[in-house]
């Protein structure tokens, strides 16, 4: 049995000072209040949350990360640089890659992720190798296999595209079904795009595994909408629920150009939405819907998707302030909705996840309350006033994986990344 001393820890009820967590087999097994730190308990200083999940990832994006803004340009010239790192990738370096970027996740506080994988190139091994990053990080692991069997609509795929391709539904399926859980491991799956899996074939994919998550890049450009409603007459959503796509365990990334059907369409089905606010800005994809999603019921999470920044605390500020500068209005989101997106393992099929209670893992952030970023806020504003740099402390089961910037096994991540970029 482990314990863990929290100076001030973010429980179900609310914020509560000097709270004692046991902890055994990674799981919480008791929280209370002490006056007394008993001997021998880890100390978290700060305001303890729920650890961070990340919904939505595609880490070898990260090889891009200020290389692709020299020429303008749009999300659509930014993904030829894109195919161009995915060609370059092998299995081997894409696991020095990969664990250089879950360390960094980890140490901005991240303690799960759902990685949108489509790297396949016939078989699992980049799959695999995602798998082995994950465990060498202390990440929990969400692998979305995802199916990408087209190049657009109406077109075959072509060129870097033939790596992620595994020719039809059928193929597909078997070569996911290998995928097997372990015990860092949930395997999930995911519709790439309407673009990139044919009408005819949806359905096919989205029932393959009905036991497993689903997600799925939804209306993250206006050129996707108009040639899915060229093509079928149908808007992606509308498209998505004709095949029997959507559902609770169905989560839609980006959802940033959606019209009032298509936000009822989600929210009647259950679907959660995963909103990506650097990626969205940074690619120029345009401010989704968010305010509109969450008032219809949707539960909404958060990923760092193409991981040209590494820091959920931006992410939620990236959220609130997406919603200002589309309505002119300050508090559009509450703390307490924004620390519920950040921590939305419901997204990553881990629901006993995101609370900081008896049966929950043991995954946990301490965020500073005195630097430069945080001195002087409000306990339940935190959330809109620190960075990844004011993560203290993570754990991840019950074990400390990183501490002030630094993880505890992989050291410095600023060397692995030179290394492996170097490479």
């Amino acid at each position: 049995m482990k314990s863990f001393w929290c100076e001030r820890a973010v429980l179900p009820g609310g914020v509560a000072a000097r709270v004692l967590l046991r902890v055994s087999d990674g799981i919480i097994r008791e929280v209370r209040e002490v006056d007394t730190i008993p001997l021998g308990s880890q100390r978290l200083h700060g305001v303890v949350l729920p650890g961070f999940a990340n919904a939505h990832s595609h880490a070898f994006h990260r090889g891009l990360r200020g290389r692709t803004h020299d020429g303008g340009g749009t999300f659509w010239t930014w993904r030829e640089r894109m195919y161009e790192l995915a060609g370059a990738l092998t299995p081997r370096s894409y696991q020095r890659l990969a664990t250089a970027v879950y360390a960094e996740m980890v140490v901005a506080g991240y303690t799960a992720v759902a990685e949108f994988h489509y790297l396949h190139a016939g078989g699992n091994e980049m799959a695999e190798a995602l798998r082995a990053a994950a465990r060498a990080a202390g990440i929990r692991l969400t692998l979305l296999d995802t199916a990408y069997l087209a190049g657009g609509i109406g077109k075959p795929v072509a060129g870097a595209q033939e790596r992620f391709s595994d020719g039809g539904a059928a193929a597909w399926a078997r070569r996911s079904g290998e995928l097997l859980p372990d015990d860092n491991t949930v395997v999930g799956t995911a519709i790439h795009s309407v673009r990139a899996v044919p009408r005819e074939e949806l359905a096919a994919v989205a029932g393959a595994f009905p036991d497993r998550p689903l997600h799925v890049h939804l209306s993250e450009q206006p050129d996707e909408n108009r040639e899915c409603l060229e093509a079928y007459g149908l808007t992606p959503t509308a498209l998505l629920a004709e095949a029997g796509a959507l559902g609770e365990r169905t989560t839609a990334v980006h959802a940033t150009h959606l019209t009032d059907e298509d936000i009822a369409l989600l929210a009647g089905s259950g679907t959660g939405v995963c909103l990506c606010p650097t990626t969205e800005a940074d690619l120029a994809d345009g401010i989704g819907p968010a305010r509109e999603l969450a008032d219809a019921g949707v539960r909404l999470s958060l990923g760092s998707d193409q991981n040209a920044v590494v820091d959920p605390l931006l992410e939620a500020r990236g959220l609130e302030h997406g919603e200002r500068l589309r309505s002119g209005r300050r508090g559009r989101f509450s703390p307490a909705e924004l620390v519920a997106a950040l921590t939305g393992h419901h997204a990553l099929g881990r629901p006993e996840a995101g609370r900081i209670e008896v049966g929950a893992p043991a995954d946990l952030v301490a965020l500073r309350t005195g630097s430069a970023r945080t001195a002087g806020a409000e306990l339940e504003q935190l959330v809109l006033a620190a960075t990844a740099a004011d993560v203290a402390a993570v754990v991840v089961g019950g074990r400390v994986v990183a501490r002030d910037g630094v993880h505890e096994e992989l050291g410095d991540v600023g060397g692995l990344y030179r290394e492996v970029l170097r490479r």
